[in-house]
């Protein structure tokens, strides 16, 4: 309020409005009586004037019309006003009713004062937002021009983001593009108009429409799969540059902006539905908590930091083996959240003892487990390092949150636990286990959460595809049948979130993630993401199934119970508790075999622990 009173601007509104007011109160009466007020109504107007305009005004200053600026005058700006003037004029009328019974007062003259007040008020109010936005529906006259070097821009999707599009452009003469028309596929909308601007076609008209454009932008974020590619093949038809606004996950509140469009990525073409957040639910449980992350430095890990510090920690621990990763992610996180204190650990978590002092030091409430080897073919060929930094690690990991009072234990596992055919997942698997049976004994809730393959992560296939179209070299690809279960990045970090503040302890958590895509059609729409064609430009080759490696993946296996949560694209297992004392012998026993280096051993000692897992001699 007091920001409100000291703004020289405020008191020319407040003028402003003074007048208005004023000049409706006048024109109410001069219309109900045709011109010609007779003296005793002349003096009701003249002893109520003084009464009604300091009312209105206050009812103004009360619903909040003079905390925005006129130049960005809204819709809820309007309704706010008629919400202020319906109440100043329902106070009127009572207080005539009570005081005089609307004896010789017109009562028509309040419902006309009603309605000029109202077009009045508001009527200058979009007459100056109109004069600063230079809007599209006004004249060529009122705009301030966009010169013919102007980039004309062609906007896929007449929807919401479509609009906002638009509209930003139209409020910021500087930005040197001119919207020519729409495209949408509902016929409802076909020869409408947005702002002026008309909606010329469907998305299969793109390549007759007779309107000229230099680009094309794609502003429908919530387009997957199929229907993008779609979109995208009747763009590239076009011979024009494209691109498209950002998906949901990287909007906050909605926000849609010009500045944050990007060119289509691999992510766009996914076939699933994004996943939305308890945003909520996630804040209460991170809020002025001390969040520790491992693996701080990978691609899930990073991710995760971006994302924790979004919901206001005390402090955030970044926790990671590599140096040049935690460098990086420190040095990006301390210039990010400079609000929140950081701390770094250069800590292997096989390392007992330095894991446990990187605990007490920073005593954190919340730990996200994202450390891990991951690389199939490698941890083949070294079975014994993925069972002490996979299995090892993680008990290293629980026995100091148990010893620490750690709340929440997020352990980040994979879908190759389900079933394993590979001793990553064969050790994912036995950490899944172990997070499970320790639920119970303890205040801490542990619990687990199971995706697919994240692309662009440092375990995926994608960035690989990508260094070879650079080089144009072929594309390597293991089976044309073998298929995958993909996620973003981001939605992968958000998943591990929304975990912590579903999971009461002993969880694991999935996210329903649609259909399979085949490896051979992601290799392809990367290629042609690269503006080149598969197999004429860029040619795919089979190279069989490495060692580990099956043709599918699965989320489920026998005998996980399926439970729905209250967000419908994640799902939660509840499996068999195995018995923490048993299962701490049989890590010891497989430890010790890991220390032989004999990788038959040690596949055979993770198959007894893991009945289901498929060893590869």
């Amino acid at each position: 309020m007091k920001d409100i009173i000291r703004n020289k601007n405020f008191y020319l509104m407040l003028f402003a409005d003074a007048v208005l007011v004023t000049l409706a109160y006048g024109l109410a009466y001069l219309v109900r009586f045709e011109g010609n007020i007779p003296s005793q109504n002349l003096v009701h107007l003249k002893t109520f004037l003084p009464f009604v305009v300091p009312l209105k005004l206050i009812c103004f200053f009360i619903f909040g019309l003079y905390r925005g600026m006129w130049r960005y005058t809204s819709l809820a700006d309007i309704r706010n006003l008629l919400k202020a003037t319906a109440s100043s004029s329902i106070i009127i009328i009572l207080t005539i009713l009570l005081l005089y019974h609307f004896q010789n007062y017109s009562r028509s003259v309040y419902i006309i004062d009603f309605v000029f007040t109202f077009l009045l008020v508001g009527g200058i109010r979009a007459a100056i937002r109109m004069f600063f936005a230079g809007d599209y529906s006004f004249p060529r006259v009122f705009k301030r021009g966009r010169g013919s070097s102007a980039r004309k821009l062609l906007i896929i999707g007449a929807g919401g983001a479509g609009e906002k599009v638009l509209r930003e452009i139209v409020e910021r003469p500087l930005i040197d593009i001119e919207p020519v028309g729409f495209i949408d596929d509902d016929p409802v909308k076909r020869g409408k108009t947005i702002h002026g601007v008309p909606i010329l076609g469907r998305t299969d008209d793109i390549g007759r429409i007779k309107t000229e454009f230099d680009e094309i932008l794609i502003a429908i974020p919530s387009v997957r799969g199929e229907a993008m590619r779609r979109i995208v093949e009747r763009c590239k038809e076009t011979g024009k540059p494209f691109r498209t606004v950002p998906g949901i996950w990287e909007l906050i509140e909605g926000k849609v902006s010009v500045k944050s469009v990007r060119k289509v990525r691999l992510e766009d073409l996914l076939d699933r539905d994004e996943i939305h957040l308890d945003e909520e639910e996630i804040r209460q449980y991170i809020r002025n908590k001390r969040v520790l992350i491992t693996g701080a430095g990978g691609s899930i890990g990073s991710e995760l930091v971006r994302q924790v510090g979004r919901f206001q920690p005390q402090s955030l621990a970044l926790l990671d083996f590599s140096e040049a990763n935690l460098f990086q992610i420190e040095g990006e996180c301390r210039q990010r959240f400079s609000f929140i204190p950081i701390s770094g650990f250069l800590v292997d978590v096989k390392d007992s003892k330095s894991t446990d002092r990187a605990f007490r030091e920073f005593g954190p409430d919340v730990v996200f487990h994202a450390a891990a080897y991951k690389h199939v073919p490698m941890q083949e060929m070294h079975p014994w390092e993925a069972v002490f930094n996979n299995i090892s690690g993680t008990r290293n990991l629980v026995d100091a949150a148990l010893e620490n009072q750690v709340e929440r234990f997020v352990f980040v596992s994979t879908d190759k636990a389900v079933r394993p055919s590979n001793v990553m997942g064969a050790t994912k698997r036995v950490a899944e286990m172990l997070v499970e049976c320790i639920n119970g004994d303890t205040a801490t809730h542990f619990m687990a959460v199971r995706f697919g393959n994240v692309l662009w992560s440092s375990g995926s296939a994608i960035p690989m595809f990508q260094k070879q179209i650079s080089r144009g070299m072929p594309v390597t690809v293991t089976h044309p049948e073998i298929t995958r279960y993909f996620m973003s990045i981001p939605e992968a970090a958000q998943l591990i979130l929304q975990a912590g503040a579903m999971g009461r302890g002993g969880e694991i958590f999935i996210l329903d993630m649609g259909k399979p895509m085949r490896i051979v059609d992601l290799a392809r729409d990367l290629i042609r993401l690269s503006g080149l064609e598969p197999d004429s430009d860029i040619p795919i080759q089979f190279i069989g199934l490495r060692p580990g490696e099956k043709l599918y993946e699965e989320l489920i296996t026998e005998g996980e119970g399926i439970v729905t949560t209250e967000n419908e694209k994640i799902l939660v297992l509840c499996g068999k508790s195995n018995s923490r004392d048993s299962l701490n012998i049989k890590i010891d026993e497989l430890l010790t075999v890991a220390s032989s280096y004999d990788a038959v051993a040690i596949k055979k000692k993770l198959q007894e622990i893991v009945p289901e897992y498929t060893m590869q001699l």
